[in-house]
Order: C-alpha cells, then sequence, then structure tokens
C-alpha cells in the first residue's frame, strides 16, 4: 500500500510495534533490489452439477497439468447447493502491481535478504512476519507455529 510507505513515519510514531507482513523489500524502497516472488492466477467458473470432485482442494503436481490445483469452494463448508464453484490456480511469473504469493527461495535471493534482514534486525517499531516479511516459504502449520512464537517473544 502506498499509503503506507508514505506515511510510515508517521504510522510508526501512532503505535509501539508495526507488525508488517508485506513484502520486505518493498518496505524499504527496494533499496538493495528486488527480491524474486512467484505469483498465482485463477481462474473461477460456476458448474451446473452439484459436485465437481468431492473434496476441497485437489493438488496436481503432474508436469503436463498446467494448474497446481483445483479449489471447490464449497466444500470448505460442507455446502449442498445444487451448483458448485471451482477455481483452478496456476502458476504465475511475478511483477510489480501483481499479488506476490511465495518467495523465491535460492542461494541470490537468500543473500539478497540477508541484506534486508540486517535493516530490520535494527528496527524497533516494527516486527517483520509471514512469508513476505520474512522472505521464507511456510507451510500453514508453521506460519502459525512461527506467529506463536512472535507473540510469545513480543508481548
Amino acid at each position: 500500500n502506498t499509503d503506507f510507505f508514505a506515511n510510515r513515519e508517521e504510522l510508526t510514531a501512532q503505535a509501539d510495534k508495526v507488525l508488517f507482513t508485506g513484502m520486505i523489500d518493498e518496505f524499504y524502497d527496494y533499496c538493495y533490489g528486488e527480491l524474486e516472488y512467484r505469483s498465482l492466477k485463477f481462474e473461477t467458473e460456476v458448474l451446473d452439477m452439484g459436485n465437481y470432485q468431492g473434496n476441497a482442494v485437489v493438488n496436481y503436481t503432474d508436469y503436463e497439468v498446467p494448474y497446481t490445483r483445483i479449489i471447490e469452494h464449497k466444500h470448505f463448508e460442507f455446502g449442498t447447493q445444487p451448483k458448485t464453484v471451482i477455481t483452478r490456480e496456476y502458476p504465475a511469473a511475478w511483477e510489480k502491481g501483481k499479488e506476490p504469493y511465495y518467495p523465491v527461495n535460492n542461494d541470490k535471493n537468500n543473500a539478497l535478504y540477508q541484506q534486508y534482514k540486517e535493516l530490520a534486525d535494527k528496527e524497533h517499531k516494527v516486527i517483520f512476519g509471514g512469508r513476505l516479511g520474512g522472505y521464507k516459504y511456510y507451510d500453514m502449520d508453521k506460519v502459525i507455529a512461527a506467529a506463536l512464537e512472535m507473540c510469545e517473544k513480543e508481548l
């Protein structure tokens, strides 16, 4: 959010701590360069059937299949509607303006992240968290564990 970055000093003056879960390189205005991210593209479809795949999420790992998963939303809440909504998730290259979903953890990006982390470690009022703030891929159980550890340390 551009407003956050323009008013960073004003916002941090209003709070004892700020939890930032956005892109750490964007927070520092890309002063060392851009980290790489992977994005996603979604295609949603309403189908005239009660059930498409029987599960909320099915992952596809075959090289020949262009999408990585299909989400059938009604199965998260055990819906019984006569139609169903599915979303296909496709991998997509990230560029500014797109949503960054995953960090690209390779040697080049991890070294660049370390430079940003050194800046972050000097912050007294800003805590960096999540996949983008910590530039680390987390499964959801690990995200929750990291958030609880952060809360225990900070609170």
